[in-house]
């Protein structure tokens, strides 16, 4: 939250401190409200709780770093949870490897389940059936889930293995985008030269930053340890000062694969030292020559391999295991499928010390390939590469600064799967009811079903009930009518109090009974009574109404909130990466610089209000100063009222579209703006302009228009197009729920 955002807090809670203040039910509200927006204000600003660990490539040591980061993170924070949104395909239901190794090492009290969205096959066939959007909606539930119950969520990227690799970098940017969440990039050096890695983490981190991304922290793995310095000055060289950067020495203990892994790969059998199939491989060598000879080429933790007749081989192996004067020996792989003569088998089984010995049915010369391009993995047993992996990352990265900026971190802006995804947790915190005059028509009873079967809001159906009914059959849509209402306005039971109230509110207006029983006939002024006598929240219609049709009674008896003289509208447009708020592109033809003044200060306070600091632009066919003629100068006064009234306000006017929303147009022509390139509210001048724009980024961009949504009125009240999709239906109530709560 920044100080002027502050500032007014403080001024807003002083005037409701005041010895003064008076204690009346309106002013309890009045503060009770206040307190509401000021934790929202914290959750919005100060929502991240996480770290993504993101890679470019397989066996890039990213393990190693989610390691040392879980152990310093609960040396710092009570509850660290742990989050993999995509995970490896498991053989015969085994669970994935890597998130055994870190939930049960650390005792993190996370059910597995909840600690990953998705396995790689699920996430490629949800892929190929069109649903990319469902994969990324999963994700940040399951991962805003685990951040409602942990001080600190530790996000690690996918493994870039198996079918549908190719496109892993780019769902990673995507899903850390998605979360909100700063990233950790990891490269592996291994085998590379220094313009290859540099290269690669240099295309990584400008991917992640175009993306709106922010890049904490970048770490060169795997590096030789004479050239730690270069790779340190390398990335040094692109990145920015506010970028942390870490080498990491080639540990060869962590590449080294355990028998276990072997004995896996081989698909071996055990004959013996079971117990010690987590000693690790080294070297390997062949057991080809004669024994004598053999000897001599022994190193620390070799793995023996030699076919299963060769009994000198392998007694004179094991004998050199127990020697002084000869290196230990991790294992040995017997060949061919060919097993010792019993004789054999009885003298290995009576020594006290025996390393695994494994028999494969496979020939040398197969078998020393296989083992030769096993990738070691860190299991929940490695103890000893965990510690490894622990120490190392501890000795060679200064965590402490690190660990400060990952909780302060405040996310740049808000993507439309964290808008949507906003808006239904915050329609959940305090359910409404919410009126649909429209109670027949099929988008609304479609929209009406998901909304129910989500929990999301209380509904009443205006309209017929045997035809609803008849209507929801017809189209084969589930519906818990325990959970609806049904109303006939004819029929109810308020029509006669209706029709008075109305009367006793219009007849300064030349309205009698019957005038009034007319009106409260119709739908739109029925179901705007309801909100008005407090038998609903808010009201949703317009699918087959007209705009003046749906708003008209409630500009008759809702009436405007205090202080506010127009009624406008904002569309929320949910752009590929961000979102940003349209406003006025339904209501006001041709606003007057006060006008457009008071729908600026709405539409900021809208955009705030839900999750968006906004940054405002006053559009026009001019920027700045050089523009003349009447259009120009009357969003150029307007732009100065609103100054005038709220100066901790960011906002710049006049200024052209392109220069608004893209940062290069942006400085050329407003250089020293902090508005121009970064605009996220844009005020249109007039409502030809705004509804032809709108329509115009919404079908030429694929953008998802939620709205619009009516500003200035008591109650809310909002007016769907006639051309409406169930979606727009659906967001719409749950905007109109989150209106009702007060905001």
């Amino acid at each position: 939250m920044d100080a002027g955002k502050s500032v007014n807090f403080a001024a807003e809670y002083a005037a409701l401190n005041k010895p003064a203040f008076p204690l009346t039910f309106s002013n309890y509200r009045k503060f009770r409200k206040f307190i509401k927006n000021l934790i929202f204000e914290l959750e919005i600003y100060h929502m991240n709780k996480g770290i993504y660990i993101a890679t470019l490539e397989p066996h890039s040591g990213k393990s190693l770093i989610s390691l040392g980061l879980m152990r310093t993170l609960l040396g710092k924070t009570v509850k660290v949870g742990y989050f993999r949104p995509i995970i490896k395909d498991s053989n015969n239901g085994e669970r994935d490897n890597h998130l055994d190794t870190v939930l049960s090492y650390f005792n993190l009290e996370l059910p597995y389940e909840d600690s990953f969205a998705y396995t790689r096959s699920e996430v490629i066939q949800k892929r190929n059936e069109g649903k990319t959007g469902e994969i990324i909606d999963n994700i940040i539930r399951k991962y805003k889930k685990l951040e409602d119950s942990y001080d600190f969520v530790l996000v690690e990227g996918s493994d870039f293995s198996g079918e549908g690799s190719v496109f892993e970098f780019d769902e990673n940017v995507s899903i850390a985008k998605n979360l909100g969440t700063p990233v950790i990039i990891v490269a592996s050096g291994e085998g590379k030269t220094k313009e290859a890695l540099m290269g690669s983490l240099q295309m990584a981190y400008q991917t992640f930053i175009n993306k709106d991304v922010k890049v904490m922290a970048m770490v060169s793995n795997k590096i030789q340890l004479e050239n730690l310095p270069i790779a340190t000055n390398g990335m040094r060289d692109f990145l920015p000062d506010n970028v942390e950067v870490f080498a990491l020495p080639m540990i060869d203990t962590l590449g080294n694969p355990t028998i276990k892994e072997i004995v896996e790969v081989l698909n071996g059998k055990i004959l013996f030292g079971e117990e010690f199939l987590d000693n690790q491989s080294g070297h390997f060598g062949v057991g080809a020559m004669q024994l004598r000879n053999y000897l001599n080429h022994l190193k620390h933790e070799s793995l023996v391999i030699t076919p299963g007749d060769r009994a000198d081989i392998i007694l004179g192996a094991l004998q050199a295991n127990i020697s002084s004067n000869y290196p230990r020996i991790s294992g040995i792989v017997l060949t061919g499928g060919l097993l010792p003569e019993d004789s054999i088998i009885k003298l290995i089984e009576g020594l006290s010390q025996v390393v695994p010995i494994i028999s494969v049915e496979e020939g040398t010369f197969a078998v020393t390939n296989k083992i030769g391009s096993i990738k070691s993995n860190i299991y929940a047993d490695s103890i000893q590469k965990i510690e490894t992996s622990i120490s190392t990352f501890e000795r060679y990265i200064s965590i402490d600064p690190l660990i400060e900026r990952f909780i302060n971190f405040e996310p740049s802006g808000i993507t439309p799967r964290m808008f949507q995804y906003s808006l239904v947790k915050r329609a959940q915190q305090e359910k409404k009811h919410i009126v649909l005059p429209e109670g027949t028509d099929d988008r609304i009873l479609t929209a009406a079903s998901r909304l129910i079967a989500m929990d999301l809001v209380d509904i009443t159906l205006l309209g017929d009930e045997e035809t609803i009914r008849k209507k929801v059959m017809a189209l084969s849509l589930p519906m818990d009518w325990d959970k609806i209402s049904m109303i006939n306005p004819t029929t109810s039971d308020y029509f006669e109090d209706y029709v008075q109230t109305f009367y006793e509110l219009r007849k300064h207006k030349n309205v009698n009974h019957d005038i009034a029983r007319d009106l409260m006939s119709d739908v739109s002024y029925f179901g705007t009574m309801m909100i008005h006598k407090g038998h609903a929240d808010g009201m949703v219609s317009g699918a087959v109404h007209t705009t003046q049709h749906t708003i008209r009674p409630s500009l008759q008896f809702i009436k405007t909130k205090p202080g506010v003289s127009v009624v406008s509208s904002i569309f929320f447009m949910c752009l590929e990466d961000r979102v940003s708020v349209f406003g006025d592109c339904a209501i006001n033809p041709n606003p007057t610089a006060e006008e457009l003044a008071e729908i600026c200060i709405s539409s900021a306070e809208s955009s705030r209000a839900f999750g968006i600091e906004p940054k405002v632009a006053m559009l026009s066919y001019s920027s700045g100063s050089s523009g003349k003629g009447e259009d120009v100068d009357r969003v150029r006064e307007a732009t100065e009222i609103v100054r005038r009234l709220k100066p901790d306000l960011k906002i710049e006017g006049p200024i052209q579209y392109d220069a608004a929303v893209d940062l290069s147009v942006g400085k050329s022509k407003l250089p020293d703006s902090e508005v121009a390139g970064q605009a996220n509210v844009l005020i249109f001048p007039d409502l030809n302009t705004g509804n032809n724009t709108y329509k115009a980024v919404q079908r030429e961009t694929g953008a998802l228009a939620i709205g619009p949504m009516l500003q200035g009125l008591n109650k809310p009240v909002n007016d769907l197009s006639r051309g409406c999709t169930v979606d727009d239906v659906f967001n719409t109530v749950i905007l109109t729920a989150i209106q009702a709560q007060g905001i």
